[in-house]
Parts: C-alpha cells; structure tokens; sequence
C-alpha cells in the first residue's frame, strides 16, 4: 500500500531526579560595565561624557579613591594610561569586527601587565565565545591565578580542567572547599561537585574521584545521594541503588532520596511501588506524587495516573501541571466535558499568572480537537485563533484554513497564501496543505498545478514532489509519477516511502513484478515495522504467485495496522485460497469501518462478490 501520511511520534518524558542546585557556572559571564570599554577595570578613570579627559588633580582623587576600594578587593591598583585605554579599545573594537584573536591576545597581554584579573575574564570571555577551548583555558588559569579567592575563577577553572579530564588536578580544590564549606551548606556542595563531574569523559574516573573527596562525610545523607548519581551516570546501577538506600534510611522522608531510589531502579514496577509505599506514609509529598503519576502515564496506567493528578489538584487546585495532564488524559479517555473543564481551567490559571516556560498552544489545539470532535466549527475556530506565533502557530493556521474550506475553499486558499512563512520548508508546507484542500474538494487537476508551481519554485523538495506524484497516480498519470518518485530516490536514497509507493504501483498494475519486489524489498529493509510496506510485500508476494508468504505478511501488517486496503489485500488472498468465507467476514468488517473505500469496491467488484 503507498503510505500517504506521516504520523507524528508523541514522546513521555520518563521521570528523573530533579535537584534544584545552582551548578558551577560554564555559561556566560556578566556583561562589562556600559561606562566603560567592554572588559576594562570599571574603577579607572576614563574620559567624561564629552570625550574630555578628567583634569589631572581630579584625576588623581578618583584613583586614590579607586586604589583603597581595590586594596579591599584584593585587586590591583591600575592607572588607565592613554597606552592601555588605547589597547582596551582596539580589542573591543576588533572583537565587535569578529576578529577574536586580535581581541583576545590584546587583551590577555593587558592583563599580563596590568596583573588585573577582570581583563583575564574577559580574555576568557572572547575565547568562549569564539569557541576556542585551549585559548579560553589559558586566560582562566591567569584569571585564577591572578584572583586566587575568586569563587567564579576557581568554578571556572574547575570546569575546564574536568571537561579535560584533568581530574587529578581537579582533587585538592574539590577537597580543599568541601572542608572549607559550612557545615549547612557542605551538603549542596556535594551536588555540585557531582553535576560538576558528570561532565568528565571518563565516568568511572569521575566517580573514583567523587569516592574520595566525599570519603570523610558519609555521614550526610547529601553525600549518598551524591555517590547515587555519581554512579548512575557512570553505568553502576547497583552502585547507584546502594548509595541511594542508604540516603533514605538516613533520612526516611527525604523526597529527592526516594526519587533518586526510584530513578535507579531498573524494574519500572518496583520503583513505582517504592513511590507509592512513600506517598502512602507522607501524602502530602508533591514531588514524588507527580513523579509518580508521569511514571504511570508512561507505563499507559491513565486511569492510575489520573487518580494521582486529581490528588495534586485537590490540594492545588490552580496548579498548572495537574490541570493540563488531567486535560490530556481525559481527551484520551473521550471524556470530553471533564478535559474542557480542566484545559479551559489551565488557560484562565496560565493567563492570570504568565510562565514562560509554559505555553498555552496545545492546551488550545486540544480544545479545538474537542470542539471538532462535537461538530461544533465555530469552537474549533475559536481555539485555534487564540492560538499566537510560535512553534504551532503554523499548524493551527493550517488546520483552520482545512476547517473554513468545507464551507469556502476560496477563503481558505486565501488564508493560506496570506501567512507569513519564512524559508523552504515553511513555505512547502503550506503549499502541501493548499494541495490537500484541492484535493479533499475533489480538484485534482487544480492541486496538481498547486504542487508543479511549488517544484519550479523548490525542485528538490521530496515532500513536494511525493505529493505530485500521488497526484500524478490518482490521475493514471504513470510516467509522471514515476520520475518524481524516481527523483525522490535519487535525492534521499533512505526514503522508504519513495521506494515502496513506486514499487507498489507496480506490483497495483501487475507490471514488472521483479522489479517492484526489489524495490519494496528496499523499502522493507528500511523500515521494517511499517505496516504499509508489510502490505505492500504481502501484495507483490501474492502477485508473484506466493500466496503462504503472501497471507502471513498481510495477517502480521493488519494485526499492527487493521486498516481497510490491508484488509481487501488479506481478503483476496484468502479468496483465492478457497477461504472465502473467511475472506468475506473479512472484507464486512472493513466496509463497516469504510464503505466508500476505493480499494475495496474495486477489490469486490473485480471478483465479483456480493457481500
């Protein structure tokens, strides 16, 4: 059969350990000072507004002034020369004309003179963002070396030489603030000292080192659940579970250790009845509740998963996440009213109080869904036009140009010509969409012509050109079909659905049957779970004359897929084996499910049964 759609993948997110830690920086640093040249000591004094230089008395007051604020900070007291502030500016200037290496050496020999640590931050700053590793490691160690109590210089450094595994070096400054640390802030410490060193290559290394810079505090229940993770990471599951059981027996209502316990259990069953024995003794727990319910939305337990969100709901009944995943859950569930309630509920809640991480698309793409399912065209409209710019912007777009064309197709195509895309693929899209509302209100001819102005703009468009030929098939248009999909081969050699729709006209038309098996067998080979394909080898198989391998390929392509040309295929097959009254129970089903499919009418009227 050729496969005309491409169903989309809906992931679930399985659950992990969450710890809110702020780990050693390796992003950004801040932004220099406005007032003066990017990376320059903000306490030196610079020219006025005017461009004027300072007078020397007044000059020499702020420099004064200047020198007893950086003796507090352990930062040296530098004169801006007319030499240096020029050197600053030329880097600055350099480094906005792209040229980094300008920048950076300039820049990094100013610190070397001036023994001031700020400008070998920002030496380090224009190596990162150019992306130069062994570059921005130098000016990190003059910056270290240069700033030795800074926290940031030291997490820095600590993060360049771990990502280099260079962890022997790294031991004695992990050592070193672990014994410094207060006592109430030892334990974050050694989460970030495990987030730090889960970004080493060599993960057995990393959680060796972690052992023993952690070996004099095993008395924190923190430093367990920090030996956990070390050892998940590094592949040590039953590492992992010991560290984590010893956590939660010395802190027995602790909910990152049970969840940290839950996350390294490899038996999904049992880490969810470690969850739930934990709720049952603390229900008021959050965390591990919504952990809890994800896990069994992911094990496809809904209606247990609802149980548990209703649960958080009731104990927040504005909070965000339980609205929307009880919204979802009950769309699933065909209880229509219960997800409105929930959804339009989540988009009153998100609206009072904005989140950007949270977006209200979907939660108005499943209102739509709901409205469409009740018929109720305006609904559909509604939700989909609340819906703003964004990443589903256009699919709502799309969806209700599909809406507004059964009852004005001019005005949809209008709608669709109208928005503004950017780039190949937006712009294909649309063009595939407008081809699709052509082709629902039977204007084949009219689609086509769509789909050849979209080629001559996008020649190398597959998705363009599958569509044409589908078209073109309809249409018995053979040559043409054929060369488009023959083109698509020849662009993207792995694209399956390009081999099997070829081969399968093929093996419809009962032409060139070894050629079309080979070509499904192409196909086949690629994916070969798609039930579409399976269909269309059962078909040349049958073709050929293989009835046994025939039937068993289409039985295993209708048990994954009972669709209705799988079934006309599958019944045909057992019509010709004499089982035909398995084949007409077969084929009622089918027309049960679709009475106006053109394969099977043509399937019976061919062979001339009555059902």
């Amino acid at each position: 059969m050729i496969s005309r759609e491409y169903p989309l993948k809906n992931t679930l997110l399985i659950v992990t350990l969450s710890i809110a830690l702020s780990a050693c920086a390796t992003g950004g640093m801040n932004a220099p000072a406005a007032s003066a040249p990017a990376g320059a000591p903000a306490s030196v004094p610079t020219a006025d507004a005017a461009g004027v230089r300072k007078p020397a008395v007044a000059a020499r007051r702020t420099a004064s002034s200047s020198a007893e604020q950086n003796e507090e900070e352990g930062l040296p007291s530098v004169s801006l020369t007319d030499d240096l502030l020029y050197k600053l500016l030329a880097s600055e200037f350099a480094f906005q004309r792209g040229e980094w290496q300008t920048a950076y050496v300039t820049t990094l020999g100013a610190a070397q003179q001036t023994r001031d640590p700020r400008l070998a931050k920002r030496a380090a700053e224009i190596a990162l963002s150019a992306k130069q590793t062994d570059e921005a490691m130098n000016a990190v160690r003059l910056w270290r070396s240069l700033a030795p109590n800074s926290d940031e210089a030291t997490q820095y450094y600590l993060s360049f030489i771990i990502l280099g595994d260079n962890l022997a070096e790294a031991k004695p400054i992990l050592e070193q603030r672990l014994k410094e640390a207060r006592p109430q802030t030892r334990g974050l410490l050694a989460f970030q000292m495990q987030r730090l060193l889960a970004r080493a290559k060599d993960k057995a290394a990393a959680l060796a080192l972690l052992d023993e810079v952690l070996a004099p505090y095993l008395d924190m229940p923190e430093a367990h659940l920090a030996l956990a993770q070390g050892a998940f990471a590094a592949g040590d599951n039953p590492r992992a579970r010991r560290e984590a059981q010893l956590a939660l027996k010395a802190k027995p209502d602790s909910e990152i250790a049970v969840l940290a316990l839950a996350q390294v259990t490899p038996d999904k069953n049992e880490a969810g009845k470690i969850l739930q024995d934990f709720i049952a003794k603390n229900p008021k727990t959050r965390e591990v509740r919504l952990a809890y319910a994800r896990m069994l939305v992911e094990q496809k337990e809904y209606a247990k998963a609802r149980g548990q969100f209703e649960a958080l709901l009731k104990e927040q009944p504005q909070d965000l996440t339980s609205l929307y995943a009880l919204g979802v859950l009950e769309v699933q569930a065909n209880e229509l009213k219960a997800a409105e309630q929930h959804l339009t509920t989540y988009l009153k809640v998100l609206a009072a109080n904005p989140d950007e991480e949270r977006d209200s698309s979907q939660a108005l793409l499943l209102l739509a869904q709901i409205a469409e399912e009740r018929k109720d065209t305006e609904g559909v409209l509604k939700w989909l036009s609340q819906i703003e710019p964004g990443e589903a912007y256009l699919n709502a777009q799309m969806k209700r140009a599909q809406v507004i064309a059964k009852r004005d197709l001019p005005a949809a195509r209008k709608l669709l010509r109208e928005l503004s895309v950017s780039g190949e693929r937006e712009q294909g899209q649309v063009l595939l969409a407008e081809a699709q509302l052509l082709r629902d209100a039977n204007q084949s001819q009219e689609a086509m012509k769509v789909l050849q102005e979209g080629i001559k703009q996008f020649p190398d468009n597959t998705d363009l050109l599958y569509d044409y030929a589908m078209l073109a098939e309809k249409n018995s248009q053979w040559d043409t079909m054929e060369a488009s999909l023959r083109k698509i081969i020849q662009l993207a050699p792995a694209n399956h659905h390009a081999y099997n729709a070829l081969g399968y006209s093929l093996a419809e038309r009962n032409i060139r049957l070894e050629e079309a098996y080979t070509l499904i067998d192409k196909a086949f080979k690629l994916a070969p779970d798609d039930p579409f394909i399976m269909d269309s080898m059962g078909w040349v198989q049958f073709r050929l004359g293989k009835l046994k391998e025939a039937e068993a390929l289409l039985r295993r392509a209708y048990e994954i897929r009972p669709d209705v040309e799988i079934a006309a295929h599958l019944g045909e097959v057992l019509w010709v084996k004499g089982q035909r009254a398995d084949a007409e129970k077969l084929w009622r089903d089918a027309r049960s499910k679709d009475p106006q499919n053109d394969t099977l009418k043509s399937t019976l009227a061919r062979l001339n049964v009555s059902l």
